[in-house]
């Protein structure tokens, strides 16, 4: 009864339209004062110590380092330099959109924000070009879904933090950690890469199909010229990924230097942003960090009283004694994410899910890594679907297209997007290649 005592809570909170970090926080006291005899001083004791790990400081530095890029036109400069290569082809400003958002994704960490900086340039310039508005809606509002699964990733870090310190029970009775954040980084490169490809080619082919406009083929020498425009933007994936790897430094203080060098070329070098508008882009980020931060402590609290009570644990043991197996549990998962995504912000669902379905996964056999990344994936498709996705939201806002309208134009994006996620669940090579080949799985 335990369980259905403590969701039960929760989803009553929740209808009533509650804050989910409030929800959480509340489900929690709710659950001590009538139904618990754990000692409110190791609640107390937890708010303060959940959120002290060093992997949480990634969050606002990344943050940051995303609000200067936004700020600071490096969004314009990719997407010219993403344009002038691709633009040609069948759909080709649709493509470059797809491609702008994965070269955004690998500096951002954020989904919306991605969404917005692309959107708000291309959108407009394709329906500028005689595209539908539908048709760039749909490239740009699934495409900044790469956000978070192409590193850096605001989600993983998230569900490393989710999951740090559990050693769970594998399938045959080894003692199995949870996964690093610097490992999900270079496990979602590959998958990033492989979903960018899918939606590109789903792009080119709706507008070979509907024949829409082409532009003509840029000259090699606007081509560098955008490169080298682009090119200290660009050299943010080089550093963080190059630094992770090499060993130069951890994922938090990858974030911190991004961070710093975001605020140098976005204020020195492009000088898109002024001395004077430094304070307003470390307040919004300051702001955006501590709603974060007060949805962990929540979401930290929620799951000590769920591993106080054993819950992750018997639901472990019950799930394999369903038989369901590693392929029926992997869809049942999908689905429960697919569903749940359709409601809530990616974030609370890591912080509230990880820990609950992490142990059942290891049990039966599934890499902490994979699992991520499958998570990741699905609050990628959660964003991009209604009543509650925020990339629709964003890309309705920069469209002025109804809700209803933006997520019929996302469908053929979403359906590619669904085939992918089938393809990450049951084929873990793509997901453990990359960090294997770096001596990291």
């Amino acid at each position: 009864m335990t369980p259905l005592i403590i969701f039960a809570i929760l989803a009553v909170l929740l209808i009533t339209g509650m804050p989910v970090s409030i929800a959480l926080g509340l489900t929690v006291f709710s659950f001590l004062f009538g139904f618990s005899d754990v000692p409110l001083d190791a609640i107390a004791l937890k708010l303060f110590t959940g959120i002290e790990k060093f992997e949480i400081m990634a969050i606002p530095f990344f943050i940051l380092a995303g609000n200067f890029l936004t700020h600071g036109g490096v969004a314009r400069r990719m997407i010219r330099f993403a344009t002038s290569m691709v633009g040609h082809w069948y759909g080709g400003m649709g493509l470059a959109a797809v491609v702008a958002c994965a070269l955004f994704a690998a500096i951002s960490g954020s989904s919306p924000a991605t969404v917005m900086a692309v959107g708000s340039i291309l959108i407009p310039a394709m329906v500028k070009q005689g595209y539908p508005a539908q048709f760039g809606v749909g490239t740009v509002a699934t495409a900044g879904g790469l956000g978070i699964l192409i590193p850096p990733s605001i989600v993983m870090v998230m569900y490393a933090v989710a999951t740090s310190g559990m050693v769970v029970t594998g399938p045959n009775g080894e003692a199995v950690m949870s996964a690093s954040i610097g490992t999900l980084f270079m496990a979602g490169v590959i998958p990033g890469l492989i979903l960018a490809t899918m939606l590109g080619t789903t792009t080119t082919y709706r507008a070979w199909k509907n024949g829409y406009p082409r532009l003509p083929r840029a000259p090699w020498r606007e081509r560098i010229l955008a490169f080298r425009e682009s090119v200290w933007g660009l050299m943010l994936i080089v550093i963080i990924m190059g630094g992770i790897y090499g060993g130069i430094f951890t994922p938090t203080e990858a974030a911190a230097v991004s961070a710093v060098y975001a605020f140098v070329i976005a204020v020195f070098v492009y000088k898109d942003i002024k001395l004077r508008d430094v304070p307003r882009v470390l307040l919004t980020s300051a702001a955006m960090s501590a709603m974060l931060l007060y949805i962990i402590t929540n979401a930290v609290m929620f799951a000590f009283i769920l591993t106080s009570e054993q819950i992750p644990q018997a639901l472990s043991a019950w799930i394999v004694d369903l038989g369901l197996g590693k392929i029926g549990f992997l869809m049942v998962v999908n689905v429960l994410l697919l569903i749940i995504g359709m409601v809530m912000e990616p974030s609370a669902i890591v912080l509230i899910m990880a820990p609950i379905l992490y142990p059942v996964a290891v049990a039966l056999g599934v890499h902490p890594v994979h699992f991520g990344i499958m998570l990741v994936v699905n609050m990628e498709i959660g964003l991009c679907t209604p009543p509650v996705g925020l990339n629709l939201y964003v890309a309705s806002s920069l469209s002025k297209l109804g809700l209803t309208e933006v997520t019929r134009a996302t469908w053929p994006w979403l359906l590619t997007a669904l085939s992918f996620l089938m393809l990450i669940t049951y084929v873990p090579a793509l997901t453990l290649w990359f960090p294997g080949m770096l001596g990291m799985k």
